[in-house]
């Protein structure tokens, strides 16, 4: 039997839509659980399964070195992370899913409407850390206690200031447009990263298609994931990035690579990277144990600190000398709409880029 592809039209097309319409909608509530302390006898269980399944579509070295973190804190149980896009990982689950697999017991994933459709498939277990209720503005985490967000960043345009000087570097999105960058561009894939597809989202909503339209006769370098375009940047493939993670292009600054960051004075796309722990879990309390270090203090630090993300959590600081959120122009996206609209903006995305 030939494997079939699943694309998302594909899932949803499985899936109720009237359940996960009325679910958003507020008009069908799940109790929510309490909050839940780690306690000696869900570390006690988590160590008798030993492992824990973990899919992300952070960085690869940003989810290895969350599990070594786990594994030191946690000895005798380990995490296996499987990285993909966002992208891949929608469709991972959904194949497993769909042929009666449990192979995940947690995900994040930078597409926060995949949330919404696999809480409306009733995929996602009620777990919410303490430390969520306590720290977390209630924006950041589903009511009903099944995601939270576990970071975020912004995407954003960049330069390689060894090319280009300040004075010339583009301050807007209608300054990409510019003749002068043609051939000197590159920017992400929405078919391959969630957060490329969410930046997609808000910048077609407000600056409408017609900026694609004219940022497609740029000859850009198309590339998949958001991490991409800032490592193009630092080898000096190409001079600007549409977009792309703003932390990478952070770091690198800090340790005196010769690039730099800009917020559009339009705004920049703010990503946020929900985790959720999975109802069939093979793992199940090794996974709610994984989910309450992930958006404990410490967990969050180590990401802030080591990887210049941003938290929510309201113990945690800044990163020294990265702009705050506070101060930033911000974009935010609908994840009802991008999970109705994705299908189309891939396939429109991908005829006007031809990829």
């Amino acid at each position: 039997m030939r494997k079939r592809n699943w694309s998302r039209r594909d899932v949803l097309k499985i899936s109720s839509a009237l359940t996960a319409t009325a679910l958003f909608a507020g008009r069908v509530k799940a109790a929510a659980p309490p909050p839940s302390s780690v306690t000696p006898e869900l570390i006690d269980a988590a160590r008798k399964e030993g492992k824990i399944s973990y899919y992300s579509a952070l960085e690869l070295n940003v989810a290895e070195r969350l599990g070594r973190a786990f594994e030191a804190k946690y000895p005798g149980i380990s995490v296996h992370v499987e990285r993909s896009g966002a992208e891949r990982i929608y469709q991972r689950i959904a194949q497993e899913q769909g042929s009666g697999i449990n192979a995940v017991d947690v995900a994040n994933s930078t597409d926060p409407a995949h949330y919404l459709d696999w809480k409306g498939k009733d995929w996602l277990a009620p777990y919410l850390p303490e430390d969520v209720v306590k720290y977390f503005p209630t924006d950041q985490f589903d009511a009903d206690g099944t995601y939270a967000t576990s970071c975020a960043w912004m995407e954003a345009i960049g330069y390689n200031s060894s090319l280009v000087t300040p004075e010339e570097a583009p301050k807007s999105y209608a300054d990409l447009l510019d003749p002068k960058w043609q051939g000197k561009i590159v920017k992400g894939h929405p078919g391959y990263s969630g957060a490329i597809m969410t930046a997609t989202f808000v910048l077609s909503r407000d600056l409408g298609w017609s900026y694609f339209e004219n940022l497609a006769k740029q000859k850009v370098m198309q590339v998949q994931s958001a991490a991409d375009p800032p490592k193009k940047l630092l080898l000096g493939e190409r001079a600007i990035m549409a977009d792309g993670n703003d932390y990478n292009l952070l770091l690198a600054k800090d340790e005196g690579k010769p690039v730099e960051v800009v917020y559009a004075t339009e705004g920049s796309p703010l990503i946020i990277v929900p985790s959720a722990v999975f109802r069939g879990a093979p793992n199940p309390n090794a996974a709610r144990l994984f989910q309450s270090f992930f958006l404990s203090a410490e967990g969050q630090q180590l990401l802030v600190e080591n990887y210049g993300l941003r938290s929510f959590h309201s113990q945690i600081k800044e990163k020294p000398g990265h702009p705050p959120l506070a101060s930033l122009k911000l974009l935010k996206s609908d994840p009802v709409a991008v999970l109705a609209q994705s299908e189309d903006i891939k396939a429109r995305y991908a005829k006007l880029f031809k990829v």
